[in-house]
């Protein structure tokens, strides 16, 4: 036994003598690339690293159970997990998952989930969705997953314990802040597959409605060929309804955004700390579509792609937002990938709006606000979700026939002023009135 403790303190000593060495000579590159004014003693934290380490090996009462590498792989999740809630360590499986998030199907609740304030939160569910079925809203927060607390489980285990295997069951506990409701769920996993332009059609004399579920790439497409149709219908005013979506791919956002903003409009810029992170996105449309107003809608579940439209479409006073302020997810994520397989992913630049407006954690505002309760909401959704003359998969039954849509009825009626006013104005006014600019 002596022997072979004597041989596993030499390894360990060796170990941390070499991770001592490369931390060490880390230490001498940083201190002579970073400039003056932000020089540290890198030796000397990276000496209170290594010392740690040293000190848990030898005194911990499971040292035995615990790996080197488990060491260092929980130091580099309490590392990437301190500097913001989307910055994070993923260790090979973590980053094998996160790479088939584009590649593959998975089974799914169909919800997007994000961190905030270091809690669980959903982002949005989405459209004809286990999660959407199940009533689960904006900003509940997921505090249990199959019997087990949330609290410090990073984004990334929490996806990989929600997916699973189609047809398999998860029970979820969620706390909905805006009520101070604790609520159970058993949801049965789906294949996730999104129509991301819904519900084209013409709602009133000349308005039409389309719904953008998600930014995928045939969106872009799929709004053109719904533009197209409700033109011929005789379209006026378009109330663009980005509720609920939680985003997706940044060139399909910017892709809708220039199809109603002049060309060489700016629609959004990053900006980071290395200037190499700089970018600005234009319009690019040679044919936007300037002729007719526009009313956005947008909730808590707006995120990402979706403020990035709904802020350019504000900024360029192309469109009146009506409905809540939207999710605040407005940040640039960078993969890097590790020699082990594993790889950080750090927050390098944030996104902002034509107006110098930072999306992250602030959100659009919109122009007119227009609550709608959390139970409305969520009966909405359920009655947008359940196909004809299905069964409601809920403990309770709901009376979905009365529920109102207020967000969209005052959209409506905000697209009807502008249009009565064009209608009254004397021709030299109409003309080109609406070239982008109607407010």
């Amino acid at each position: 036994m002596s022997v072979r403790w004597v041989g596993r303190g030499l390894s360990w000593a060796f170990l941390i003598a070499l991770l001592a060495g490369n931390l060490f000579v880390g230490a001498r590159l940083y201190s002579k690339e970073a400039p003056d004014e932000e020089r540290e003693s890198a030796y000397d934290h990276m000496t209170l690293f290594t010392t740690a380490i040293e000190q848990i090996r030898r005194n911990y009462v499971d040292a035995d159970k615990t790996e080197f590498k488990d060491l260092i792989y929980g130091a580099l999740q309490g590392m990437l997990q301190s500097l913001d809630s989307h910055s994070a360590f993923l260790d090979p499986d973590m980053f094998k998952d996160m790479k088939e998030d584009t590649t593959g199907q998975f089974g799914g609740l169909g919800i997007v989930i994000s961190m905030r304030n270091n809690i669980l939160t959903v982002v949005a569910p989405m459209e004809d969705t286990p999660g959407s079925r199940a009533g689960l809203l904006s900003g509940d927060h997921i505090v249990e997953i199959d019997g087990e607390s949330t609290e410090g489980l990073s984004l990334q285990e929490a996806v990989r314990k929600l997916r699973g295997p189609p047809d398999t069951d998860v029970d979820i506990k969620i706390l909905r802040p805006k009520t101070s409701e604790i609520k159970e769920h058993t949801i049965t996993r789906a294949i996730i597959a999104i129509e991301s332009v819904k519900d084209a059609k013409i709602i009133d004399d000349g308005i039409g409605y389309v719904r953008i579920t998600q930014f995928t790439n045939p969106t872009a497409d799929d709004l053109q060929e719904a533009l197209d149709e409700l033109s011929e219908q005789g379209l006026d005013g378009l109330i663009l309804d980005l509720r609920n979506n939680p985003g997706g791919l940044l060139n399909a956002a910017i892709e809708v955004a220039q199809k109603f903003v002049s060309r060489g409009d700016l629609i959004v810029y990053t900006q980071g700390r290395d200037a190499r992170s700089a970018r600005r996105y234009r319009a690019r449309e040679r044919n936007p579509r300037l002729d007719f107003p526009m009313v956005v809608l947008i909730n808590e579940g707006s995120a990402s792609g979706s403020e990035i439209v709904a802020g350019a479409l504000q900024d360029h006073h192309r469109a009146i937002l009506v409905g809540e302020k939207t999710f605040g997810k407005g940040s640039v994520q960078s993969v890097l990938p590790l020699d082990d397989g594993s790889a950080l992913r750090i927050t390098t630049a944030k996104y902002y709006t034509p107006g110098d407006r930072v999306i992250d954690d602030r959100g659009i505002e919109p122009d007119i606000v227009v609550p709608i309760s959390a139970e409305d909401w969520r009966r909405l959704l359920i009655k947008r979700s359940r196909p004809d003359n299905a069964e409601i998969d809920l403990d309770e039954d709901l009376d979905l026939e009365d529920v109102v849509d207020v967000q969209l009825e005052r959209a409506i009626d905000v697209l009807k002023g502008i249009m009565i006013f064009e209608a009254n104005s004397r021709p030299e006014q109409r003309k080109g009135r609406f070239a982008g600019r109607f407010f």
